[in-house]
C-alpha cells in the first residue's frame, strides 16, 4: 500500500551543518552550496530566483560584495571543499562572473517554492528541521552561560574572601621572624 505521506531520505546533518555560514550577522547557505545539495545546477537554481525575485527581499536573500566573495571564496577552498565560485565551462573562463547569492533560513524555505523537485522539498525540509536544532542548540547553551553567570556573580564574593584569607597566611609566613630565646 502505497503511503500518503512524503517519505524522506536522510541526509547526514554534518553535511548542511557545514554549509551554515555566518555572514552579515546571519546564519545563511550559499546558493552552491544549495544547489549541490538540491542536486540542481547552480544557474538553474539562481534562474529560479531571479525569476521570481519578489519572493526573495534581502532579510531572505543577498549577494556578496567582491570582499565577503573573496574571503568565503578562500575559506572554502581552504577547507577542502571544491572552489564554490566554478560553475561556468564556457571557453571565456571557468570562474563564476558574478559574486554568490547567501540565503538565510527563511530564503531556504523561500526556495522550496520555486523549485519543484521531488529531491529539492526532501531536501529543503531537512535544511529546515537542521536551522531549527541550531538555534534550539544556541538557546540551550545561552542558558547555560547565564546560569554560570548568575554562580559567579553569586560566589565570586566569597570565593574572593578565600583567596584574600590564603594571601595574608601566605604573607604572614613571609614577615621576617624575630629571633627567640636570649640574645647576648
Amino acid at each position: 500500500m502505497a503511503s500518503s505521506k512524503l517519505e524522506i531520505i536522510e541526509m547526514p546533518k554534518e553535511r548542511i551543518i557545514s554549509r551554515i555560514f555566518l555572514i552579515r550577522g546571519k546564519k545563511v547557505m550559499i546558493d552552491r552550496d544549495l544547489a549541490e545539495l538540491y542536486n540542481v545546477p547552480i544557474k538553474a537554481l539562481n534562474q529560479a530566483v531571479r525569476r521570481n525575485l519578489k519572493r526573495f527581499p534581502t532579510d531572505f536573500m543577498f549577494q556578496l560584495n567582491a570582499h565577503e566573495a573573496n574571503v568565503w571564496k578562500s575559506h572554502i577552498e581552504t577547507s577542502n571543499l571544491r572552489s564554490q565560485f566554478v560553475t561556468l565551462s564556457l571557453p571565456h573562463g571557468k570562474h563564476r562572473k558574478y559574486s554568490p547569492y547567501v540565503f538565510t533560513e527563511q530564503g531556504v524555505a523561500m526556495l522550496s517554492s520555486v523549485l519543484k523537485s521531488q529531491k529539492a522539498i526532501e531536501v529543503n525540509i531537512q535544511i529546515i528541521r537542521t536551522f531549527t536544532q541550531l538555534r534550539e542548540l544556541l538557546s540551550t547553551h545561552k542558558d547555560l552561560r547565564e546560569k554560570i553567570e548568575k554562580l559567579e556573580e553569586k560566589y565570586d564574593g566569597k570565593i574572593k574572601e578565600i583567596f584574600d584569607s590564603i594571601k595574608y597566611l601566605l604573607l604572614e609566613d613571609e614577615k621576617p621572624k624575630e629571633p627567640m630565646g636570649f640574645v647576648s
